[in-house]
């Protein structure tokens, strides 16, 4: 749909004072109202324009932009008039909330045709970050290296880059589309991969790592943002779900997958076979992935229509406010998780969560075929302990990505309103407790020396309560920040990559002080603790979000 700006055909009349209120309501295709300033206060009621009138018509955003649209652009003349330009925009818009272009309206098959190739992208990058972590002994012993904490830093390094990715992938993302961050980085992930794999020193493979860490943060990053694109906030769970399953499972089935071809092909195979499993993934993505965020749906449209027309003036809706330059918009949208970060405790408490659970998981995933090794000696077939972990996040899938929609509309209905995004946390509770508990019995048994099969069911635990908190984290950014999710989805993840990268490299020192018993322990005290930020953010949620105190201007 074109909406024309103000005609510029219209004769104004030449009031005494010479100034002209204008109001435009960028809903209507002209000039809602024009009447001399100074006879407001006059005028009749049913005549004058009503302040609540005018606020919406020019602060009002669309469902599809979080800023005011372009004020038509206007010449004054020696008098006094102001008077519209001729350079007045036509405004590209979609053609009503039921418009099929409009990525929320797309046949069911299209949209879970998008996320699958997301949750696939997904997948490969913490698959990358743990497939390593098994071979770590044959690249210290090729390299020369004998200090396990330089090791442990080349999982570790991976972790960081994630840290450091989102900070630009998500401007990247809401300044110029989810499709070509998508594309450009898997290309990126490829050749880096590849760098990693022929690396001849520990230097050169960390610094690569590092690298292949913050491309392969996309999408973890913009992820989330795909999904809000694509489904209504009522129909999020289950795809939220899809998506946020291989940011678990990747880590927990990368090294069973890693152990095996270490041990039969060498450490450099771990890279290859990712090599081409990203190569097959990026082909299927260039043919079937489309863009899905609305703005960037827009700007393309619009660009077409100037382009067949000849018309320079054509602009997509979200592109009205012309006021900041691209440059100043993009360091804006790179401030923005940092922003998000530091000035919304519930973001904050949420992401301290998650980044100690992700560090936990970390920890473990770099500890564990160790531990079966020494304590129950373990060898050929340890890479298959750390799929108990991935076990239990299947499980935690299936109860939470079912349940979580008809849920959150229960509540709704008892609440007699529409949807919030506090309504998705509840499941936090027992799905949060159990890791804690997963903690207990695989430490204290691994520290007794337990049949080998229970420590495996204190992982399952861990697997489950993941899973069961990672998902209505997620869910609850993308719902509270629709437009901006990819940014909240960054902030999460910059914090809980760097509680992923620090907390290995304590991990061994920790474990040799204190035992897996006390160790674990500490980690579950730790756990239970953040379980109280759960507590906070469902009973004060909504208050804390909504308080002028916390409105952040993004």
């Amino acid at each position: 749909m074109v909406r024309r700006g103000p005609d510029v055909s219209r004769v104004y009349p030449r009031w005494p004072d010479g100034l002209l209120v204008v109001t435009y309501d960028p809903s209507t295709p002209a000039l809602a109202t024009v009447v001399p300033a100074s006879t407001i206060d006059t005028m009749p009621s049913d005549e004058a324009p009503s302040a609540t009138a005018a606020a919406e018509s020019t602060s009002s955003p669309s469902p599809f932009q979080q800023h005011d649209p372009e004020k038509a652009t206007s010449i004054t003349d020696a008098a006094g008039i102001t008077e519209p330009s001729m350079d007045a925009p036509e405004i590209v818009d979609w053609h009503g909330p039921d418009d099929p272009e409009m990525p929320l309206n797309w046949p069911q098959v299209t949209k879970w045709c998008n996320v699958l190739l997301v949750a696939t992208l997904t997948f490969l990058t913490p698959f990358a970050s743990s497939m390593f972590a098994p071979a770590i002994g044959q690249v210290m012993d090729e390299m020369g290296t004998t200090d396990r904490d330089v090791g442990t830093f080349g999982v570790s390094i991976y972790l960081l880059g994630y840290a450091f990715g989102p900070l630009f992938l998500a401007p990247c993302s809401e300044l110029y589309g989810r499709l070509p961050v998508y594309h450009i980085c898997t290309a990126l992930f490829l050749v880096l991969n590849m760098c990693c794999g022929l690396a001849v020193n520990m230097p050169m493979l960390v610094v690569f790592r590092l690298l292949t860490g913050v491309v392969g943060a996309c999408p973890l990053t913009i992820g989330p943002g795909s999904v809000s694109d694509l489904f209504r906030q009522g129909e999020r769970g289950r795809a939220m779900a899809v998506f946020t399953m291989p940011v678990l499972f990747g880590p927990s089935v990368g090294p069973a997958v890693g152990a095996y071809v270490s041990r039969s092909l060498g450490w450099r195979w771990t890279f290859w076979l990712l090599i081409i499993m990203t190569a097959v993934v990026y082909v299927i993505s260039l043919i079937f992935q489309q863009e899905t965020y609305p703005p960037a749906l827009l700007r393309r449209k619009a660009a077409r229509l100037r382009k067949e027309t000849g018309n320079p003036h054509y602009r997509a809706a979200d592109k009205l406010d012309q006021s900041s330059s691209n440059q100043q918009m993009f360091w804006t949208s790179i401030v923005r998780p940092i922003k998000m970060l530091a000035l919304s405790p519930i973001i904050l408490g949420l992401s301290m969560l998650t980044a100690v659970a992700y560090g936990i998981l970390y920890l473990l995933f770099t500890t564990m075929s160790d531990m079966f090794q020494e304590y129950y000696g373990i060898v050929t077939n340890v890479g298959l302990v750390y799929l108990a972990s991935g076990l239990g996040q299947f499980a935690g899938l299936l109860c939470l990505g079912w349940f979580s929609d008809p849920l959150v509309a229960r509540m709704a209905k008892r609440a007699g309103g529409e949807p919030k995004p506090e309504y998705r946390l509840p499941p936090m509770l027992p799905g949060g407790a159990m890791l804690p508990i997963g903690l207990l019995i695989y430490g204290w048994s691994a520290h007794y020396r337990v049949f080998w099969f229970v420590p495996l069911i204190g992982q399952f635990l861990i697997g489950v309560s993941m899973i069961t908190v990672f998902i209505p984290v997620l869910t609850y950014l993308v719902d509270a920040f629709t437009m901006y999710a990819a940014s909240a989805s960054a902030a999460n993840t910059v914090f809980r990559s760097a509680g992923g990268a620090l907390l290995p490299l304590a991990g061994p020192r920790m474990y040799a002080s204190l035992g897996q018993g006390w160790a674990n322990t500490l980690l579950a005290g730790i756990s239970l603790v953040m379980l109280g930020k759960v507590l906070v953010a469902i009973k004060y949620g909504e208050r804390i979000r909504t308080h002028p105190k916390y409105q952040l201007k993004l």
